[in-house]
């Protein structure tokens, strides 16, 4: 009977230890949780967007909060309904304490004003901001900061280990020939080119240096960044900065497909993909050179958005957050991968 006794004894504390693990980490559906926090964001299969998730859901289980995340079929404006009908969803969801949104147009006036007379904290994320809270009305805008990639500093990120790569191969001098492909004339396009334009021209200034710069500002439509290619070729563009994924993928098959004319060029870049991969992977074995890019961090952009919501709930005070992004090469490009930074897709 003692021996029963014990052994019950035993198993009991072990059920109890169990239930107080549990205890200690708040699980959807249980008293743990302090609320959800809805994010809504301007995509949801790009897997630009499924690290923004997986930084977002990570955020909500370290805060104890339940995260949503929803997004439109694509990033387009005429999603733009769609979106606006997540954002109503997500300010009637059971315990709603804040809302994370990118949006992709105008037009979100009442649903903001909505979260402001409810009480609840918006944070803006990604380069998605409904024009800085101009067609809010007076009084009534209830963003508290917002998170995103600092266009000009991670493009700063991008000039600065290109020149290091120059300087180190003995290629830079007087009037050396630096073109760039900017995606399109929005404040993205104009941040990125601009920031690696000054730091580039900054830093050759620096060793005594005049670099002679080409900015080709293209739209995003089919063809326009293999114009702005063939341009900076006929005009004898030594290197190439690519502002964004899709001027990537509309060159990478160019270069590729025409390697004896695009061989003598070195290339860097911005954002990840699946053909940055496997541009840079090449090593210039078959084709020009990519040296390296910068991805957004995009994990950490995801984070820090409901970070910022779960701060400003537990009355800390919050500013916005901008993040430079991360350089990467052939080199670490597969660690950088491993860290939810460079996605595939």
């Amino acid at each position: 009977m003692k021996k029963l006794t014990k052994i019950f004894a035993i198993v009991l504390a072990v059920l109890l230890c169990a239930a107080t693990c549990v205890a200690c980490t708040p699980a959807e559906g249980t008293s743990d949780v302090k609320g959800t926090i809805a994010v809504v964001a301007k995509g949801e299969t790009h897997a630009f967007w499924q690290a923004v998730k997986a930084g977002a859901e990570q955020a909500g289980k370290d805060y104890g909060y339940n995260v949503t995340f929803r997004g439109p079929t694509a990033e387009s404006e005429e999603y733009v309904n769609s979106q606006r009908e997540m954002v109503q969803a997500a300010l009637n969801t059971k315990d709603i304490k804040g809302i994370v949104l990118a949006t992709i147009g105008l037009g979100f006036a009442d649903e903001l004003v909505s979260a402001f007379d409810k009480g609840l904290p918006v944070v803006e994320f990604d380069s998605g901001l409904y024009s800085n809270g101009a067609d809010i009305t007076a009084g009534k805008d209830p963003t508290i900061g917002g998170v995103a990639t600092d266009n000009k500093a991670a493009a700063g990120v991008v000039a600065e280990n290109f020149y290091k790569y120059l300087k180190d191969n003995n290629l830079v001098a007087n009037g050396y020939k630096v073109g760039i492909i900017q995606h399109d004339s929005t404040s993205t396009g104009i941040d990125r080119a601009g920031g690696f334009k000054e730091k580039i021209e900054a830093l050759a200034k620096a060793d005594g240096i005049t670099l002679d710069i080409n900015v080709q500002i293209k739209a995003n439509n089919a063809g326009e960044y293999k114009l702005g290619l063939t341009a900076l070729k006929e005009w004898g563009a030594q290197s190439i900065f690519m502002t964004n994924e899709g001027v990537v993928n509309e060159v990478y098959p160019e270069v590729k497909d025409n390697a004896d004319t695009y061989k003598s060029i070195l290339f860097c870049g911005f954002d990840a993909g699946t053909n940055q991969y496997n541009w840079m992977k090449d090593a210039g074995k078959t084709c020009a050179l990519l040296v390296g890019s910068v991805a957004q961090d995009s994990y950490s952009i995801g984070y820090r958005a409901v970070e910022l919501v779960a701060k400003k709930l537990a009355g800390e005070k919050v500013e916005d957050v901008g993040i430079a992004g991360v350089w990467y090469n052939a080199a670490n490009i597969d660690e950088q991968k491993d860290k939810n930074i460079f996605y595939m897709g």
